[in-house]
């Protein structure tokens, strides 16, 4: 079989956690002997074309000589440039089925789809309604009927986790049996490391716990919450050191931390690099997603895969990836104090929470690897054909 995936992002392009999951899903197929075309955005230096590994080939092409003027329009000068270049790999070496990655590459999906009169699968990795807990703009509104039509034109729908195939049916009123859950997976033996002394050093004294957080600095990922909940965990356990990584703007989140009195225990690293973060995990004594939204939460999972103890919100695929005392910690969405109750049982519990961590591990392991949800997308991909 052979697949053409279509994304906006792919490593080295990392915008949000698409980029990560196309990787994984593209070598793992590749791996089980499914060539996988990977066609997106041009990024920098990383090559037009290149063949990485057997039965993978990655191509990227750039917009053009006409510069978009806003977002909707640069993301059409994409995907007329992402439905050139697919169409032209193809003259020598057909695909089976075309893979759409969200909206933003809805229309060359689409295109070279009924160009080529092939099957069309699509991946929702999250909708625009979910992410602003509504529509309030007209853009908003555009962006919600892209992704409606996507799933529309599609013969299968897969979704990364069961409150998604509710979220999503309902977002666009689909028929049941069109969708598929397949999760997302971690890598396991990335985070098999170790996380020496002197590493740690570089974030925190000796005699401090790390309670670790990693994302974008925006509203949804649940930073704020972090925030406001540091005041009750260092007056329990004064020697805390909150270590918070990921690109953005985290003024608001600095200027915060210190009004409350909390500044000199907070960390901002800004990005931290793919083969620094496994470290990381390793290193904090807790690692916590307090997200407001998240369809399903690849962070908790690398942080079950380094065998830290997780701590996370009860929403959306954090909800069902988590069990509360079993393989991690819950708590009530959008609530700080309750983030820093069980930030606390963690830091204050620690047998308890090392259970958690070693169940949590074998399940990253073996229910979220890449081998297994490989083979179950490509099942999907069979159903299509």
């Amino acid at each position: 079989m052979h697949v053409l995936m279509l994304s906006w992002e792919y490593p080295p392009r990392i915008v949000g956690g698409i980029a990560r999951h196309l990787y994984d899903l593209a070598n793992a197929l590749a791996d089980q002997g499914t060539k996988v075309t990977v066609v997106t955005a041009a990024f920098g230096d990383a090559p037009g074309y290149e063949e990485p590994r057997e039965n993978l080939r990655i191509a990227r092409t750039a917009l053009g000589s006409v510069w978009p003027y806003d977002f909707e329009s640069e993301i059409m000068h994409l995907n007329f440039a992402l439905a050139a270049e697919a169409i032209r790999l193809a003259a020598g070496d057909p695909y089976d089925v075309v893979h759409a990655h969200d909206w933003l590459v809805a229309y060359a999906g689409n295109t070279v789809a009924r160009a080529l009169e092939l099957p069309l699968v699509s991946t929702i990795h999250q909708t625009e309604i979910g992410r602003n807990n509504g529509l309030h703009s007209l853009e908003q509104q555009y962006i919600h009927n892209v992704e409606w039509w996507l799933t529309y034109q599609s013969s299968r729908v897969i979704v990364c986790s069961d409150y998604m195939h509710g979220h999503v049916q309902w977002a666009f009123n689909l028929p049941w049996d069109k969708l598929r859950v397949v999760f997302n997976g971690v890598d396991s033996k990335r985070f098999n490391v170790r996380a020496t002394k002197g590493f740690r050093r570089h974030w925190a004294a000796d005699h401090e716990n790390i309670v670790f957080f990693v994302g974008r600095m925006v509203r949804e990922k649940g930073l704020h919450l972090i925030v406001e909940a540091a005041p009750k965990v260092l007056y329990y356990h004064p020697n805390t050191r909150f270590v918070v990584a990921g690109g953005g703007d985290s003024s608001w989140h600095q200027r915060r931390a210190w009004e409350l009195g909390a500044g000199h225990s907070f960390y901002f690293t800004g990005f931290v690099p793919d083969e620094t973060l496994p470290s990381l995990y390793k290193a904090a004594d807790v690692a916590t997603f307090p997200s407001l939204v998240e369809p399903f939460g690849i962070v908790a999972l690398e942080a079950m895969a380094a065998g830290t103890p997780v701590v996370v919100s009860d929403v959306g695929g954090l909800g069902s990836i988590i069990r509360h005392g079993e393989n991690g910690f819950k708590c009530y969405p959008d609530n700080a104090n309750s983030l820093a109750d069980q930030i606390l049982h963690v830091l204050m519990s620690p047998d308890h929470a090392a259970q958690c961590a070693r169940v949590a591990k074998q399940e990253a392991a073996t229910v979220y690897n890449w081998k297994r949800l490989a083979q179950l997308t490509a099942e999907v991909y069979q159903e299509t054909l």
